[in-house]
């Protein structure tokens, strides 16, 4: 199994996720700021336009802190994702110890049973073995958005590439994203990793003016497929 999730920021562009081969989309309202959180209203429009997963960004402002007055509307926020129709949602939060909060997450996904992916704020944390500790514990959470450093895939490359290897469990959880380039993949498909994350790769000249093209998502689709199966075939 493998997972190639594009970020989407209109009905168009997931419709030629789609077309391309994606699995996923990463739903966003706008990419201030690294991107924050669409209307619900987009997600239902989304989700008429597509049948592949949908999964929203919940986050309302820059940074990865959030307090206890805007974690009650992003609870509400949650749901009404949900009912428009996402499959799960993409979210994060560090506390002042630049920590994993797991007080604001745990309330965020609460009893429910929609899986959510923690996305880069993890490559945010001061510690990033005690930030993958956290991790593991916390419920239904099935990927974690991550470039392995802050500044991106290009110099995070070497520690995914231990903590996949070092751990079946992590391995599952990584979608690799931030700063992703076509040579990194085998290396990454090598330790384990089958999940990947794509953002400017699948525009026209890696610009977020553009519109998803489906020829380039296509691509890595091919990309990923063949060297996970060169790669099952070499361990025959």
């Amino acid at each position: 199994m493998s997972m190639l999730e594009v970020i989407a920021l209109h009905a168009g562009d997931a419709e030629r996720a789609e077309a391309g081969g994606a699995d996923r989309i990463e739903l966003l309202g706008t990419m201030d700021d690294d991107g924050l959180s669409p209307e619900p209203a987009l997600v239902d429009k989304v989700r008429r336009a597509t049948s592949i997963q949908i999964r929203p960004m919940v986050r309302l402002r820059a940074g990865f802190g959030t307090d206890g007055g805007e974690a009650t509307r992003l609870k509400g926020l949650i749901s009404s994702y949900l009912d428009a129709g996402a499959d799960g949602v993409v979210l994060g939060f560090i506390n002042g110890h630049s920590e994993v909060d797991v007080e604001v997450v745990t309330e965020l996904v609460g009893e429910a049973e929609f899986p959510w992916t923690f996305h880069r704020a993890v490559d945010h944390c001061l510690n990033l073995n005690r930030a993958w500790a956290t991790l593991l514990t916390l419920p239904r959470l099935d990927q974690v958005l991550t470039a392995g450093s802050a500044r991106g895939v290009e110099q995070g490359l070497d520690d995914l590439l231990t903590r996949a290897r070092s751990n079946e469990r992590i391995a599952q959880l990584v979608m690799v994203g931030g700063g992703l380039k076509a040579e990194h993949v085998p290396w990454l498909v090598r330790a384990g990793v089958r999940a990947f994350h794509i953002g400017s790769p699948a525009r026209p000249g890696g610009s977020y003016k553009a519109w998803v093209d489906s020829d380039l998502v296509r691509t890595w689709r091919t990309l990923i497929d063949d060297t996970i199966g060169h790669e099952r075939s070499r361990n025959v």
